[in-house]
């Protein structure tokens, strides 16, 4: 082997199309764009899902759904976490510090999922009704959170 015999290797290297040079390249006339038309022309341009002024498919379609902004600020606890969680007074900051919701979250609600059989005092946390009965059946109580505004 010498530098003046390397090569690559058979068929890794393929020539760039070149488009309009002659009718015996395939791509003459034309070049490949078809006839007439605005795609045909330089600088034809229309932006990503234009029909044509046909009215596109996305605003044909119906609007569906909803995202809450607020979503990301709330959070919902169970009773069996209040139960693994063993504390006496429960708080949005002692729930944190457990890691049983994230650092940005503002709101928790109880909900009723799972057993309690232990006093708990909620402070500051929202419940629902059913979770509220069964934290007071089993002796603790529950301090209502203020509306939001």
């Amino acid at each position: 082997m010498q530098l003046n015999t390397i090569k690559p290797a058979a068929g890794s290297k393929k020539a760039r199309r070149r488009v309009g040079r002659g009718i015996g390249s395939g791509l003459g006339k034309t070049a490949g764009r078809g006839h007439k038309g605005q795609r045909s022309r330089a600088g034809g341009f229309h932006k990503v899902g234009f029909e044509g002024g046909q009215m596109p498919l996305q605003r044909r379609l119906p609007k569906r759904g909803f995202k809450s902004a607020l979503k990301q600020f709330a959070a919902e606890i169970t009773l069996r976490d209040l139960e693994r969680l063993g504390l006496g007074e429960v708080d949005l900051l002692s729930l944190k510090a457990a890691g049983l919701v994230r650092e940005r979250v503002k709101t928790v609600k109880v909900i009723n999922s799972g057993k309690l059989e232990r006093k708990v005092s909620l402070k500051g946390i929202g419940v629902t009704a059913g979770a509220k009965a069964a934290i007071e059946a089993a002796g603790g109580k529950v301090e209502t959170v203020p509306a939001a505004q």
